[in-house]
């Protein structure tokens, strides 16, 4: 469709509603697509569309690989519409094809981005090989990040003997990216001791038969299981035939598995994710709450759906225009200087070699000031830098759709289209006619990024970057803010290829008071140090006195670094490679007034033999609602490996208060759900004001051997060893490994992300009362230990996650209602309290755990947020009576559900944990069929005490014996005497 007729179409004046709504209804009636363009996979009519699936550019050119994943999309929509009994199936598809592929009249990218994907396919191996795997960072039932799959696993034919057709392994990374289910298998407890008090291996249906299988073939379960672990050796191998159906999350390479576990066939007992995450819900009952079955109903019929239908599409040539608000406000707080001198950086340094980059300007009207020009050389990006506007206009009215048309007009001379292009858009206006060309960029092709800059923005301004798949971001008014240069920085080509993409190493900035200095240092990790920028920048007077030393000792004046005057920056330029290391910075404040100064450094990757590291910082929604907290995410990775036990912190400054820093973690607890997956989480509640509010993320990590996991944690399909076919043991090919070892991280790492922005609305005027309660408890565990139960969790914080306070108890004693609640000890402690209760009903402890059974734990002291909390009690005080026995459950099965949550000292409550559960089985013969090591122990410590008890006579026996001849003595000495 013309955009330019629309535009029209969209501006006319004195159009009254009538006519203006048969426009939309002709506008969609003509452009369905334009209802799923930046709204990601959409479910409509039981039908997928918008599902896009992308090969990363380091991935091959094979023939092979575009109609094997056709297949396994069209495999896996017939047997997921089968699976959700009629209700869901794949109908349109997008594969993103490489730039770096041979054209082959495939479609042209509109607004899909690699970094948009839902699927992505790389040559990058984890420690498992080829294992497809899904990024899960939120919840149970929430939607995971992506679905990750090695051209090897798409390509080798041999690999589906262990995982089986690539349509249902697809099927079951979906339910975990769509549905937020999680695998019901596990490696590390491949088997557990049941309410009977039977060995049991882990999985889902318990229906699912094998065998024992030693080295030497079959053998009974207590030959293989020493120690509560397998010996070496020792597997367990299932059968190739099965009569179970259940299920796709545990076993989907079973022909026999065409559904997920429901709660007939559902396995609470195995201790795996789904039972962990989804407190023991089945995979059916977690898909049947979400909102593809709440606003979809199975299909009529016994017809199977249509077959998935399929684009191809492929970027052009990468294109970019800049669309500048020039209007009379860009004159306050030194907007102006301050988007030039970050305009100023991206062309330099940030925009891709190759790119063709226009300008434009706009007020209450757009203007052309540079069209299209490809970079190729530093004198092309020196040529657009020229073209800056210098000055602001006089008229203080913007247009940001007139900036906007004339953008399109710039880009649309390369192709006639503006398909696969990208604006990046900057306004401080208060336009309340941006909806007016809202439809007019969805059509355009064209993906806009935002960026704000001041507090008068209107509130609709995002909704064109949301909508076409951008970016958004909010440059706070303060001198020492470098949000304008973060946001720069951020904004990539979208292709997927980071070893040509920029990579911050560090964004400071500081009023520093005169003679006073601005001194930190920044580490080059061995992965980057091509394509190297110092970046300094000032807002008044000449620049500062800059000192720089490289990891060798050499240095760096002021003399040394390109200054412009004009933009009141100071560049340096490391030729070549640089050096691995740390490289320390000093800025110095020679003048008498203070001075808000700037470091940025940024780089390129080292070399295309080895990932750098990456950091994406996001938040979980781009709006909050007071007091619903803002959750924020670090993606922090090597490749696919995640970085462990790295520094990482959030900043985040609002439009008009201070900025707060915040620590992530990544230890599986509060905000993050799971440990060690290279995801760091926190939840952001301190909501000043309403508004805007910019974010970015820095990382940092020392020098040393475990910063690296070489296995990818979380979701992913199983591999299966081999099976038993006819009585007879056929074993798989041994899974691949990525055959890495642990290497020493000589030189840490040290990064800085921008994560756009959010805005918050509601937040009261004034002091308001503490309406935040301590977050969800994640990780509650439950062991038997003799008669007793150890339970285990993760202390959260007064507030959510966060609290520097240790807790002191205030304990509501069971069945006397007397509430032990205390003051603090003196420093900045709360009182603050669990409420623990059991049942022996799951049924009852999900769904009216206030009138569960109440643990007493008067003597539970909480502890500092984020520790861990360990309390032991004794379930035969609570558990003795008939009226707790669960439906269908035997006397002999004695299973116990436990439940928690935080209550602050101003009685507020947590969300309830999960829900965890312990055996309680009981009996004269209690020892389980496997411990045949206990059998040894036992008669180990018959024999000790027996020999303990001859050697106990004996003892007794010389004892007596001496004592009689000291007796004597005595006797006849007197005798003598």
């Amino acid at each position: 469709m013309n955009w330019r007729l629309l535009y029209n179409m969209t501006h006319r004046d004195n159009v009254d509603p009538v006519s203006s709504l048969k426009f939309v209804t002709l506008l969609v009636a003509l452009i369905p697509e334009l209802l799923f363009l930046g709204a990601g996979v959409k479910l409509q009519d039981n039908g997928y569309d918008g599902l896009l699936i992308a090969i990363n550019p380091q991935v091959s050119e094979d023939q092979n690989l575009i109609p094997n994943i056709k297949e396994m999309i069209t495999e896996a929509s017939f047997y997921l519409f089968n699976a959700t009994k009629r209700r869901v199936f794949f109908r349109n598809i997008k594969i993103l094809i490489p730039a770096t592929w041979k054209a082959n009249n495939y479609s042209k990218v509109k607004q899909e981005l690699y970094e948009k994907a839902n699927v992505i396919v790389t040559d990058w191996y984890g420690a498992h090989g080829d294992d497809p795997y899904t990024l899960q960072y939120r919840g149970c039932g929430k939607e995971g990040k992506y679905i990750h799959f090695t051209s090897n696993f798409l390509l080798n034919d041999d690999l589906t003997a262990g995982y089986g057709p690539r349509g249902r392994v697809f099927a079951h990374e979906w339910a975990h990216l769509r549905w937020g289910l999680f695998d019901e298998y596990n490696d590390e407890k491949p088997f557990y001791i049941n309410g009977q008090n039977q060995v049991k291996v882990t999985r889902c249906s318990s229906d699912i038969a094998g065998i024992f299988v030693c080295e030497k073939g079959p053998c009974p379960q207590e030959n293989c299981i020493i120690s509560k672990l397998f010996k070496e050796g020792c597997m367990f191998i299932y059968n190739s035939t099965q009569n179970a159906t259940a299920s796709i999350m545990f076993m989907q390479s079973l022909s026999s598995v065409v559904e997920f576990c429901n709660a007939r066939t559902h396995n609470q007992e195995a201790p795996n994710l789904q039972n962990q995450m989804c407190s023991l819900r089945s995979a059916w009952d977690v898909i049947r709450d979400s909102a593809d079955f709440n606003h979809s109903l199975p299909m009529n019929g016994t017809e199977l759906p249509p077959p998935p239908m399929f684009s191809l599409i492929q970027p052009g040539d990468k294109v970019v225009c800049l669309v500048l608000d020039v209007s009379s406000k860009m004159a306050e707080a030194n907007r102006l200087l301050r988007l030039q001198q970050a305009v100023e950086f991206y062309l330099m340094q940030i925009v891709e070699t190759h790119t063709f980059v226009g300008i434009v300007s706009f007020n209450s009207k757009g203007e052309i000031r540079a069209q299209l020009h490809q970079i190729n050389s530093d004198d092309d990006r020196k040529l657009l830098v020229a073209h800056l506007p210098m000055t602001v206009s006089a008229e203080a009215e913007t247009s940001v759709c007139s900036g906007l048309k004339k953008g399109f007009e710039v880009v649309e001379k390369l192709n006639g289209k503006a398909y696969g292009s990208v604006m990046i858009l900057v306004t401080n206006g208060d336009d309340e006619h941006i909806d007016n060309c809202l439809l007019t960029a969805l059509s355009s092709g064209s993906t806009i990024h935002s960026i704000a800059m001041g507090s008068s923005v209107v509130e609709n301004l995002e909704e064109l970057s949301r909508r076409t798949g951008g970016l958004k971001f909010f440059v706070p008014d303060k001198s020492n803010s470098n949000s304008m240069i973060d946001a720069f920085s951020r904004i990539s080509s979208g292709t997927g290829d980071i070893f040509q993409q920029c990579i911050q190493l560090e964004s400071t900035g500081e009023n520093v008071k005169p003679h006073h200095q601005l001194k930190n240092t920044v580490t080059m990790d061995d992965s980057v140090g091509n394509d190297t920028i110092f970046l300094v920048a000032w807002q008044i007077s000449g620049p500062p006195e800059i000192l720089l030393f490289d990891p060798n000792g050499r240095k760096y004046y002021t003399n040394n670094f390109i200054t412009n005057p004009a933009l009141q920056t100071a560049r340096l330029y490391i030729p070549g490679t640089a050096e691995p290391g740390l490289w320390t910075y000093t800025l110095n404040n020679t003048h008498h007034s203070l001075q808000a100064l700037k470091m940025t450094v940024t780089s390129r990757a080292s070399s295309s033999a080895m990932p750098p590291a990456t950091v994406e910082a996001f938040v979980e929604r781009d709006s909050t609602h007071f007091p619903h907290p803002v959750m924020i995410y670090a993606n922090v990775r090597k490749g696919i490996y995640p970085i462990l036990n790295a520094t990482v912190t959030a900043t985040i400054e609002p439009e008009a208060a201070d900025p707060i820093v915040l620590k992530l973690f990544d230890n599986g607890a509060g905000a993050d759900i799971i440990k060690n997956d290279g995801i760091y989480s926190r939840y952001f509640f301190s909501l000043a004001v309403n508004g805007r509010y910019s974010f970015k993320v820095h990382v940092s990590h020392s020098p040393s051997i475990s910063s690296l996991a070489y296995s990818i944690p979380g979701s992913r399909a199983m591999y299966i060893p081999g099976y038993i076919a006819n009585g007879n043991i056929q074993m798989n090919a041994p899974r691949k490994s990525a055959g890495r070892s642990e290497e020493e991280q000589k030189w840490g790492i040290s990064q800085v992300s921008s994560g756009g922005s959010f805005s918050v609305l509601g937040v009261p005027a004034g002091p308001h009362p503490d309406v935040f309660p301590p977050c969800k408890i994640t990780d509650l565990q439950a062991v038997k230990v003799e008669d007793e139960v150890t339970l285990s969790w993760t202390a959260p914080g007064e507030d959510y996650d966060q609290g520097q306070e240790d807790w002191e108890s205030t304990m509501e004693k069971s069945f006397s209602g007397e509430n032990n609640g205390h003051r603090n000890n003196g420093c900045m402690f709360h009182s603050n309290s669990y409420e623990i209760r059991i049942s022996k009903s799951l049924q009852n402890i999900q769904d009216d755990f206030n009138n569960a059974i109440l643990v007493n734990t008067s003597k539970l002291n909480p502890q500092q947020a984020g520790t861990k909390e360990v309390f032991t009690f004794s379930p035969k005080l609570f558990t003795n009576g008939p009226d707790h026995q669960p439906d269908g459950e035997t006397q002999e099965s004695h299973r116990i559900y436990v439940a928690i949550r935080a209550i602050d000292k101003n009685s507020l409550k947590s969300v309830i944990s999960n829900i965890a559960q312990a055996s309680l089985f009981i009996s004269p013969n209690s020892s389980p069929i496997l411990t045949r090591d206990h059998l040894i122990l036992k008669g180990v410590l018959t024999a000790m005490g027996s020999i303990g008890i001859i050697c106990l006579t004996i003892v007794v026996t010389h004892c007596t014996l001496n004592r009689k001849k000291r007796a004597d003595k005595k006797e006849n000495g007197t005798k003598l005497i």
